[in-house]
C-alpha cells in the first residue's frame, strides 16, 4: 500500500486545528461583540461560558493524558473532529430574546463550550501527538511547526468569516456559517491522517533520562506556566471587547482579532528558531516580557496603533510560549516528558478557568476591563520572575 504524502498528512492536521481551535473555539471572540449588542449577554456571562470552555478543555487533557493506546487516540480524536462541528452548531439553536437573557439559553450555550473545549484538547493534542506519531514512523522529521500555524490560521479564518458574514446576517446566520465551514475541514481533517496501525514501528527509546533539574526548578516551571494561563486566557477570551469599550476604536475589534492570527500563525517557527539562538529558558523570558508589554499597552493607551502592537505582541507570543515549554520538558525530561505536561497543563487549565471569570466580573462591576489586565500583567511579572529564578536555580545546579 502506497504511502500517504507528508504534505498532507500535515495538512490534515492544520486542517483538525483550524476546526477544532479555529472554529469550535476562537470564533467566540469575536462573536462575542454581536452577540452582546443582539442578545444582551453581559460580560459576567461571557466570562462563564469562556471558564466552561476552559473547563471542557481541561477535562480533555486529564482523559488523554491517561491514554495509552494509540488506536484509542485516533477514534478519540475523530469524536473530537465530530464535536467540534457538533458544538458549534449549537450555538445558535436557541431561542434568545433580544436584550431579555434566559437561563435556558445560557445552559445551552454553556454546555456547548464545555464539549467544544474537550473537542480543543482533541483536536490540539491527540491530533499533534498522532502527527509527530506519523512523521516519525514514516522516517520524517519530527517538527511540528508547520502543523501548528494551524492556530494561527484558524483565528484568521475564524475572524474573517464572522466579519465578512455580519452584514448580511444576525449572529446565529454567523453561527451556521461556521458550521458550514467546519464541515468542510472536517474532511481534509478525518480522510488526511492515516490510522496510526499503519507504517513503521517505533523502535524503544533509551530511557536514561540526563541529568534532570531538581523538584525546585519544576516547581517554579509549574508556577509560570500557571501565571501564562492568566495571561493567555484574558487576550484570547476578551480582546475584541477591550478593543470595542475603547470609544476611538469602536468597530475595530474584529480587526484586532486578525492581526492576532496574522502573528500566530508563524509564531511556533519563529521561536523555534529564536530558541537555537538563546537557549529555551531565554527565549521564555524574551516571551513573557513582550507578553506582558501587550497586556498593558491598552491600560496606558486608547490608540489604534497600541491595540495593533497589543495584537501583534499577543498573537506572536501565546503560542510560542506554548511551544517552548512542551519542547522544553521533553528534552528536560526525556524519560517522562507525558507526566511532567499533564502536571504543568493541569495548573494551566485551571487558570484558564479562573481567569475569564473574574476578569468578567470585574469588567462588569467597573465598565471597563484595564483593572483585569493590570491584575493579570501583574501575575505574568510574577511568572517572568520564576522564569528567572529558574536560571538561577540551574547556575547553581551546575556549580555543585
Amino acid at each position: 500500500m502506497m504511502s500517504p504524502n507528508r504534505t498532507f498528512v500535515l495538512l490534515s492536521g492544520i486542517c483538525a486545528l483550524v476546526l477544532t481551535m479555529g472554529v469550535a473555539r476562537f470564533a467566540y471572540t469575536p462573536m462575542l461583540a454581536y452577540m452582546q449588542a443582539q442578545t444582551g449577554l453581559s460580560d459576567a456571562l461571557a466570562g462563564w461560558l469562556a471558564g466552561w470552555n476552559y473547563l471542557g478543555y481541561l477535562t480533555g487533557v486529564l482523559v488523554v493524558t491517561r491514554m495509552k493506546d494509540l488506536m484509542r487516540k485516533d477514534r478519540l480524536y475523530r469524536i473530537s473532529l465530530l464535536l467540534a462541528v457538533a458544538t458549534t452548531a449549537m450555538m445558535p439553536l436557541t431561542e434568545f430574546m433580544p436584550m431579555i437573557p434566559r437561563l435556558e439559553e445560557a445552559w445551552i450555550w454553556g454546555l456547548s463550550r464545555y464539549l467544544a473545549g474537550v473537542s480543543t484538547a482533541g483536536g490540539l493534542m491527540l491530533g499533534s501527538g498522532l502527527i509527530l506519531n506519523w512523521l516519525i514512523r514514516h522516517g520524517h522529521r519530527s517538527e511540528l511547526g508547520l502543523h501548528f500555524s494551524g492556530l494561527g490560521l484558524g483565528i484568521v479564518l475564524g475572524g474573517l468569516l464572522v466579519e465578512l458574514a455580519a452584514p448580511y446576517t444576525d449572529w446565529r446566520g454567523q453561527w451556521w456559517l461556521l458550521t458550514g465551514v467546519g464541515l468542510l475541514l472536517l474532511i481534509p481533517a478525518w480522510y488526511g491522517l492515516p490510522r496510526p496501525n499503519q507504517g513503521v514501528p517505533l523502535s524503544a527509546h533509551s530511557r536514561e533520562a540526563a541529568s534532570e533539574p531538581g523538584p525546585l526548578w519544576l516547581w517554579l516551571l509549574q508556577a509560570a506556566y500557571l501565571c501564562a494561563g492568566f495571561g493567555y486566557t484574558i487576550n484570547a477570551t476578551f480582546t475584541v471587547l477591550i478593543t470595542e469599550q475603547q470609544p476611538a476604536l469602536s468597530g475595530q475589534g474584529g480587526l484586532m482579532w486578525l492581526l492576532v492570527g496574522l502573528a500566530a500563525a508563524p509564531a511556533p517557527v519563529l521561536w523555534d528558531r529564536i530558541a537555537r539562538r538563546l537557549g529555551y529558558l531565554r527565549s521564555l523570558q524574551t516571551a513573557y516580557l513582550l507578553q506582558i508589554i501587550g497586556i498593558l499597552l491598552p491600560v496606558f493607551s486608547a490608540s489604534l496603533a497600541a491595540a495593533i502592537a497589543s495584537s501583534l505582541l499577543f498573537g506572536l507570543t501565546f503560542i510560542g510560549i506554548v511551544s517552548l515549554v512542551l519542547t522544553m520538558v521533553g528534552v528536560r525530561y526525556p524519560a517522562h516528558p507525558a507526566q511532567i505536561m499533564a502536571r504543568l497543563t493541569v495548573g494551566y487549565g485551571i487558570a484558564q478557568i479562573i481567569a475569564p471569570v473574574v476578569a468578567g466580573e470585574l469588567a462588569e462591576l467597573r465598565g471597563t476591563f484595564d483593572d483585569s489586565l493590570i491584575m493579570v500583567g501583574v501575575i505574568m511579572v510574577l511568572g517572568l520572575l520564576c522564569l528567572l529564578a529558574m536560571e538561577r536555580v540551574a547556575t547553581n545546579a551546575e556549580k555543585r
